[in-house]
């Protein structure tokens, strides 16, 4: 599960790192939440990247409204490819996700600490997402939306969830873009040696 991220970066930042021409203003924010519209990273339709303001909470075409989102804010490695709500934006429309870092709880009810994990020595790196595009059918503005794509934790955050974000490696980038390109291979546990935990 991931459900809360840090990204207190500025467009600019988010420009220079991820290579794209102009990134829509949005305030930064330490702590980003389902139905957030955030900044995503994909490829325009002549195949160069672009970045735009997406609603958290992927929400397909077929969806009878928007309240659907809430219960895709995450789509798991293991069947991604399969499940409807995700396999048509899998096959066809992936995504980066811009963070500082995210979050994770542990402790029993009543008792729980917050975790902010992020990557050593790249405060600025990027989720593995999907998005849609989903129109209201009674009229009115199209909607575009994305998830996180989880997989099994690592052995750094297995003591406090069993599941993690696909953290993607710059170098595979253009492949997880790349909708022709077999991008299974990339949605496994990042190395937990690079990982930075910290106690908020």
């Amino acid at each position: 599960m991931c459900g809360r991220y840090d990204l207190s970066d500025s467009p600019a930042a988010i420009r220079a790192k991820f290579g794209v021409p102009a990134v829509p203003q949005f305030a930064p924010n330490m702590d980003w939440r389902p139905t957030n519209n955030a900044p995503i990273v994909r490829l325009a339709p002549d195949g160069t990247r672009e970045c735009v303001l997406a609603r958290w909470g992927l929400v397909p075409g077929w969806a009878p409204d928007l309240k659907f989102g809430a219960r895709c804010i995450n789509a798991r490695a293991e069947t991604v490819a399969k499940l409807p709500a995700f396999r048509g934006a899998f096959r066809k429309r992936r995504c980066l996700v811009p963070v500082n870092a995210f979050f994770e709880w542990s402790g029993e009810k009543g008792q729980r600490l917050k975790w902010r994990i992020g990557l050593r020595g790249e405060p600025l790196f990027a989720l593995a997402g999907l998005w849609e595009w989903w129109q209201d059918p009674q009229g009115g503005d199209g909607v575009a939306s994305y998830t996180i794509v989880t997989c099994e934790a690592n052995a750094a955050i297995a003591p406090l969830h069993d599941r993690m974000p696909v953290i993607l490696r710059e170098a595979d980038y253009p492949r997880w873009l790349d909708a022709a390109a077999d991008g299974q291979p990339l949605l496994a546990p990042f190395d937990p040696e690079a990982l930075r935990l910290q106690r908020c």
